[in-house]
């Protein structure tokens, strides 16, 4: 053992040293292992899960089989989560945004070995319940285990977390683009991040890897699709609609179940899963013809080879089954249920037009597939990520008018019926409270808070009369303007310090650097102008025009921060004030 520890620490420090070398290609090459052995550890799921299920589904097995797989599954994965893996319970991907955000980065490697054994085993016995999710935190935390095992920790350790996540979802669903969107907009909160091309390189060889070895067939066999008539966007309207009230019954019911199964006592924890277990199993057993969950049934809605009637039951009882399966404890995901659910709507309701207007919409398949992407949209509130996910598996452009218009509705049905999204729900279930856009009030900009200047000095007033009027003023710091427009901004300590150095008799103007002071934008965030009002010691600041710095557009104050955050008070009093940190930058 110390051997072996020895090596660790050897490997450990060899990183380090190549890390203050050229952080970068270590960086690099880092991400590259880690789309590697993620693109193995995914590829590995999904040939155990599907192995387990044909053998516990056998072609020739009796019936009831349905009955009981999924109870005896759900027992022995509670069990396990309950005695073992606590922390693998769920999707697996809020699990995955508070390691990122509340633990930084830090995801136990038995956390990751119980969530590969546990959701294979309920996978495999038929629960509705998706494999994405679980993808997620297997590919997140083994990203989280190779970064300790090299001694990386803190912002390092955290970043690769999303990394590892869009690896094992390209991996899980085939759907690079998607991938990317996923794990930068809803694990990582931020398009804009500076790990895009970190992920970018872990996704593309994650995918390499699972293409190698199980090729690359799609995970659904899609029809052509074909726009029949402008009418029809009337209908995939309607069909946003009712994505999104399905949506929200769905959260709703979800969220409403596991807060009872969560308020039972701790010791009914492992026999909890079983819930799901037996509603798949009652399912499957009395409606064998109906009760089909998975991608086969997925195949024939897009297909158009569901019967109408089928595919609304389907909606029902997908809805209360993936309800129950996930409230109960057990470690699956929500990203194949939405899909299905999703189709089944859709189908539906293509259907139904189809049969009416036959000449002006197009078949019951075409809806279905328009479908899956607006549930998705619904239940999981991530929009533009549905309308890539559903134009890769289709790689056909016209579906995306079509799936746009759709998407945003069930959107905005979905929010304004739901406002947490569900991840978010989920995590605060659990008293985790992740980052939002709105807590971190990302959307407030200056514009909200700025106002006109009533208050400004000009560049040939003397120190003497500087003072004298600001005397009369409950402000301390004031724009300084000329002719030209905004010179710059002074503030009263900069004033008495010149009175003291110079004389009463100075100009203010030979006070300021016109070409560089501090200064904001209207298209800023508030959370900058208290950056910037910290830096140079100022409760103002002028913002000025992102064309021309001499046009002031308004000016901005401490207090007026402070409102346009919702807290209101008198004026804070300022405190001596530096001569400013300028800085030219917009």
């Amino acid at each position: 053992m110390s051997r072996v520890s020895d090596l660790t620490h050897r490997i450990q420090d060899r990183v380090r040293e190549l890390m203050a070398q050229n952080e970068s290609q270590v960086f690099m090459a880092l991400t590259i292992v880690i789309g590697a052995v993620v693109g193995l550890a995914i590829v590995a799921f999904i040939l155990v899960t599907d192995g387990l299920e044909a053998l516990l589904y056998a072609e020739d097995g009796a019936r009831w089989r349905r009955l009981v797989t999924p109870i005896l599954g759900t027992l022995a994965a509670g069990y396990l989560l309950y005695r073992f893996f606590p922390d693998a319970r769920g999707s697996g991907v809020p699990q995955t945004k508070a390691a990122m955000f509340a633990r930084r980065g830090l995801i136990p490697m038995h956390t990751v070995v119980g969530k590969f054994l546990t959701s294979s085993v309920t996978l495999a016995s038929g629960i509705a319940l998706g494999r994405e999710g679980p993808s997620v935190q297997i590919g997140a935390g083994l990203a989280s285990g190779l970064g300790r095992a090299l001694g990386l920790a803190g912002d390092k350790l955290q970043v690769l977390v999303p990394i590892g996540a869009a690896a094992a979802l390209a991996a899980a669903f085939n759907t690079p683009l998607a991938a990317i969107l996923f794990a930068l907009e809803e694990i990582m909160g931020n398009l804009h991040a500076p790990i895009l091309g970190s992920v970018v390189v872990s996704v593309f060889t994650s995918l390499f890897v699972m293409r190698l070895i199980l090729g690359n067939d799609p995970l659904f066999e899609v029809p052509a699709y074909e726009a029949v008539h402008p009418a029809e966007f009337i209908v995939y309207a309607f069909l946003g609609v009712i994505g999104g009230l399905v949506s929200v019954v769905f959260v709703k019911f979800m969220l409403r179940m596991r807060e009872r199964f969560l308020s039972m006592p701790r010791r009914t924890r492992w026999l909890q899963p079983a819930a799901g277990g037996v509603v798949v199993g009652v399912f499957a057993f009395t409606l064998p013809e109906t009760f089909r969950f998975g991608h086969e049934a997925v195949g024939e809605a897009l297909n158009g080879t569901l019967p109408p009637t089928q595919m609304a039951a389907l909606v029902v009882l997908g809805v209360i089954a993936t309800a129950v399966c996930y409230a109960s404890g057990n470690a699956g995901g929500i990203f194949g249920p939405s899909l299905f659910i999703g189709a089944m709507v859709g189908g539906t309701l293509g259907s139904v037009v189809h049969s009416y207007f036959p000449e002006y919409t197009a078949s019951p398949g075409a809806y279905a597939l328009v479908g899956m992407g607006t549930a998705f949209a619904g239940i999981l509130r991530v929009p533009m990520v549905s309308v890539i996910m559903i134009f890769e598996l289709t790689h056909d452009y016209a579906i995306i008018v079509p799936l746009m218009i759709s998407n945003l509705i069930s959107f905005f049905v979905s929010y304004r019926f739901q406002k947490t999204p569900l991840y978010e729900a989920l995590a605060l279930q659990q008293g985790i409270h992740l980052p939002t856009s709105e807590s971190e009030k990302r959307h407030l900009q200056v514009r909200l808070a700025m106002r006109p200047p009533h208050e400004t000095f000009e560049t040939h007033m003397t120190v003497a009369e500087c003072l004298e009027r600001a005397g009369h003023s409950s402000m301390r710091a004031w724009p300084v303007i000329d002719k030209t427009g905004v010179w710059g901004v002074v503030s009263l300590s900069q004033i008495e310090t010149a009175r003291d150095k110079t004389g009463p008799e100075n100009k203010v103007g030979d006070l300021l650097d016109s070409h560089v002071f501090p200064h904001l934008h209207a298209d800023h965030s508030l959370d900058l102008a208290l950056e910037r009002m910290g830096k140079v010691g100022f409760d103002l600041l002028p913002v000025v025009s992102r064309a021309n710095v001499h046009e002031m557009e308004g000016v901005c104050s401490l207090l007026d921060v402070l409102r346009a955050f919702g807290v209101h008070g008198q004026q804070p009093p300022s405190g001596p004030a530096e001569t400013p940190d300028t800085d030219s930058k917009g």
